[in-house]
């Protein structure tokens, strides 16, 4: 059986998680943002879980993942039936969970070579999201 080491050099792995912020790669983030394989949108416009409305949810589309991870806060939290239904339409997976847990799934997904696109809503200290 032949192994494959994957490295940060071959796609992008999120390497830490605080309340409000993230490391990817090398890089920290305070801010909410889009991160897959080879994509970062820093800064993305969602601060809340109730900011992915049809718009935001359309631009993830687009994106042609196969699953969808939102990541929001320290407690488990739900998308509204709407956003679900359109990720369905389109044959996309969309799971929220939280925000340790998503990098945590992310980085595997990444692991196994998925399409994956994770949301992560960074909550400002101010404003926390749960």
């Amino acid at each position: 059986m032949e192994l494959t080491e994957h490295t940060a050099e071959h796609h992008n792995q999120i390497r830490g998680v605080e309340a409000h912020r993230v490391r990817i790669n090398e890089q920290w983030y305070d801010a909410s943002l889009l991160v897959g394989a080879h994509y970062l949108e820093p800064d993305w416009s969602a601060t809340s879980l109730s900011d992915l409305d049809e718009e935001r949810s359309q631009a993830l589309i687009e994106l042609a993942p196969e699953l969808v991870i939102i990541g929001v806060g320290e407690r488990q939290k739900f998308l509204p039936h709407a956003v679900q239904r359109a990720f369905i339409r389109h044959g996309i997976g969309i799971e929220c969970m939280t925000l340790d847990a998503a990098a945590r799934t992310f980085n595997v997904l990444m692991s196994e070579d998925r399409r994956a696109l994770a949301g992560l809503i960074i909550a400002s200290e101010d404003n926390p999201s749960d």
